[in-house]
């Protein structure tokens, strides 16, 4: 594939790049001494959080017996996707071999899970294998709902202008060769978000001003309209980045139109139906991200483990406390990364700082002790804005600011260490986090 001529050079900012990775890093709570156990500890997803747990076990217990079952071959660095999507990594930038981070000591299920039943502690595998367990941690991610995109199918992408960068490291790339053909031309660009809880919520902002960096850097600006339609009266959760988002949105003469949820396409037409609250309204477009409803996976929403109540109950999340992620119903039973049903962190930062959490609590409870280690809601978004610069956006629960690098990095302006942040150091932090270094 043709990479984005446009990536700007990084010679000088290597050694700032790889000094902020080891300051990213961090150490999370302290290690204790090994703890003695015969449980037997089930991991459901080698994603992120998955395999950091694992590693992470691995040097906290003596004796247990460690499963993780995941049908995938690939592990996805998913952070990655977006700069495929812009034409400056390649597409095998973001795939490595599931096997290749897990440690000596950890048994590998390479199946899918099809069943699992908290109240006989088994989970059973899509072969029919049943695995008991005495400790479940639930890391599968989450499941994107394309069937709920009407007219929409995969074959679709990187044809006709219609991308979709949360598909794959692949079909990230067939969606640069499609944003870089439509900024050629020029025409509508439309970029949505769904109504649901979703991962990496900053994404489809990031697509949409890079979309904009592209069609100027080409002096094709002229030739491209742009529409962000916001699934409700914001863009962005955190109300002091919503209006920093919003500012740049204006000054960059992006149109933006609210309470739209995308629902279905129309490839030969080119058209998008969306949900609003005065009805069905169709918009055009010569180029859209389309970005599904995102919902738990079919083994965790047909399980006891979702929430039961409440405006999570059909999307399948883990019911979980948010400070500690056990389940509130199973006890021996926890939840990291996407698949939790906590009111922030689907991030690969945020898993970050849940890993040690469950880790701690986990140990805690196989010794018989108890922790007071807490999750705050960390969540980290990059914020690319263009080709070079970024917002490093970092944010709790409660929504306030929680800055890694005060007086040094401001979190709500566009700053080229904040992309190197994304582009150079991140990726060495994520694979320390899944060797359990970080």
């Amino acid at each position: 594939m043709t990479l984005n001529p446009f990536q700007p050079t990084r010679r000088g900012f290597l050694g700032l790049a790889g000094g902020a990775a080891v300051l990213a890093a961090g150490t999370g709570p302290a290690r204790a001494q090994k703890v003695s156990t015969k449980a037997k500890i089930v991991i459901l997803g080698a994603g992120a959080g998955g395999t950091a747990l694992a590693n992470r076990l691995v040097e906290r217990l003596d004796g247990a017996q460690i499963t993780i079952v995941d049908g995938r071959a690939q592990h996805w660095y998913q952070p990655g996707f977006t700069l495929i999507a812009a034409g400056l990594k390649p597409a095998d930038y973001s795939v490595s071999q599931t096997a290749e981070w897990l440690p000596d000591g950890v048994k590998l299920v390479a199946e899918y899970a099809a069943e699992i039943d908290p109240e006989t502690n088994t989970l059973t595998t899509a072969s029919g294998n049943k695995l008991s367990y005495d400790y479940l941690v639930t890391a599968p991610g989450l499941t994107l709902n394309w069937e709920g995109i009407e007219g929409f199918s995969l074959d679709l992408v990187g044809k006709d202008g219609i991308g979709a960068v949360y598909a794959g490291p692949e079909y990230a790339a067939k969606t640069w060769a499609a944003m870089d053909q439509f900024t050629d031309t020029g025409g509508q660009a439309l970029f949505t978000r769904p109504a649901t809880e979703m991962k990496c919520a900053g994404a489809p902002l990031k697509y949409t001003f890079l979309t904009d960096d592209y069609a100027r850097r080409k002096g094709n600006r002229g030739k491209v309209e742009i529409t962000y339609a916001a699934h409700s009266k914001s863009l962005f959760s955190v109300p002091i980045v919503n209006e920093k988002v919003r500012m740049l949105f204006a000054d960059r003469g992006f149109d933006v139109v609210h309470d739209h949820v995308m629902k279905a396409i129309d490839p030969g037409k080119k058209l998008a139906t969306f949900s609003t609250p005065e009805g069905d309204v169709e918009l055009p477009y010569d180029f859209t991200n389309v970005i599904p409803p995102m919902i738990a996976p079919e083994v965790i929403r047909n399980s006891p483990l979702p929430w039961q109540e409440g405006n999570w109950k059909d999307e399948g999340w883990v019911d979980v406390d948010m400070y500690n992620l056990r389940h509130k119903r199973y006890a021996n039973v926890f939840a990291l990364g996407d698949v939790a049903g906590v009111p922030k962190g689907k991030t690969a930062a945020s898993v970050k700082w849940q890993v040690p959490v469950v880790e701690d609590h986990l140990v805690a409870q196989i010794a018989g002790d108890t922790t007071d280690t807490s999750y705050n809601g960390y969540t980290s978004c990059p914020l690319i804005t263009r080709v070079g610069r970024a917002m490093l956006v970092e944010f709790d629960y409660n929504n306030d600011l929680t800055p890694s690098f005060p007086g040094v990095i401001a979190p709500l302006e566009e700053l080229w260490i904040s992309w190197l942040m994304k582009e150079v150091a991140l990726k060495a932090t994520y694979n320390a986090m899944l060797r359990g270094k970080a």
